[in-house]
């Protein structure tokens, strides 16, 4: 028979040698996964969307379901981009730590500028992904990715106090290093600034706006609704008095309009497909990579 002493000493050492459960977040979009990675390298994290979909229109599938429910920290973009779909996974998450106003939920565009904001616009099915906020899509401005970091090392140290140290050092080390990137940035996108582009949505607007550059057409109608025959037509007459170097779409987007628009205007004006975010939250110094191939893409259309 097994002593008595004997059980409680297992016991103990069983208590004592489990391993912690890992932090655990849940990122709505692909960028959001990558910069959490930065500074919780060693955190669980989930992932609700990927860059060939579109974030306006995800299933509220019940694997998301269940990844909310047990997310620590939810960290999305805001903006009213989720609200066709988070309101439904938190109100079935039942998770008290990532409803709105709540600790765990952080939401990116709250700690930037938004562009172009609508007040009174949208709600109603027919006014298309319109955001009276302003453009949700703030990840594409490198400028905003510092800002929200810092926000977002500060939540987490709140968080997760016991790794608040090590998570101020990540950032600290990432901050200096994403300035100097900016600027390098800067510097080999100068053949871009006072260009025009054609594009498909709003998706690209805060890259257009740190690059100097002008979007000139909107293939959409309405934001977030396709390209219909005659709104290409009066696009076509619009922009080819003086035609854009480049029509942009992005990796969710279907490409059959723009084709068509490039088409009508000639060898001159660029067709470009831009990944609409990082392919991979898991790689290494993805969204470092990810603001490259943007600009590689761009500088290479405007060179052909």
């Amino acid at each position: 028979m097994v002593s008595t002493h004997f059980k409680w000493t297992w016991l103990l050492a069983s208590v004592f040698c489990a391993p912690a459960s890992a932090f655990t977040v849940f990122a709505c979009e692909p960028e959001w996964a990558a910069l959490t990675r930065v500074l919780m390298p060693e955190a669980s994290i989930h992932t609700a969307t990927h860059s060939r979909q579109d974030p306006h229109h995800i299933e509220a599938r019940p694997a998301l379901i269940a990844q909310l429910r047990s997310a620590d920290l939810a960290v999305c973009t805001g903006a009213s981009l989720e609200s066709g779909w988070l309101p439904t996974l938190q109100e079935r998450a039942g998770n008290a730590k990532v409803q709105n106003g709540a600790q765990g939920m952080f939401f990116a565009a709250s700690h930037v500028e938004l562009v172009n904001p609508q007040p009174g616009a949208g709600g109603n099915p027919f006014a298309g992904d319109v955001h009276a906020e302003g453009n949700p899509h703030v990840h594409a401005d490198p400028r905003n990715i510092v800002k929200i970091a810092e926000a977002l090392s500060e939540r987490m140290q709140k968080l997760a106090p016991s790794e608040a140290a090590q998570i101020q050092q990540r950032y600290a080390q990432f901050e200096a290093a994403w300035k100097q990137r900016i600027q390098e940035w800067k510097r080999r996108a100068l053949p871009l600034h006072g260009q025009h582009v054609a594009a498909q949505h709003t998706a690209f607007g805060y890259l257009w706006e740190w690059l100097n550059i002008r979007q000139v057409a909107d293939l959409e109608p309405k934001p977030g609704m396709a390209p219909t025959p005659g709104h290409l037509q009066r696009l076509l007459e619009t922009v080819k008095p003086q035609p854009p170097f480049a029509v942009v779409i992005s990796s969710y987007q279907d490409p059959r309009s723009a084709r068509w628009l490039v088409g009508q205007l000639g060898e001159q004006v660029s067709f470009v497909i831009l990944p609409a975010t990082v392919e991979d939250a898991s790689a290494t110094d993805v969204l470092g990579r990810w603001f490259d191939q943007l600009l590689s893409a761009l500088l290479q259309a405007k060179a052909s």
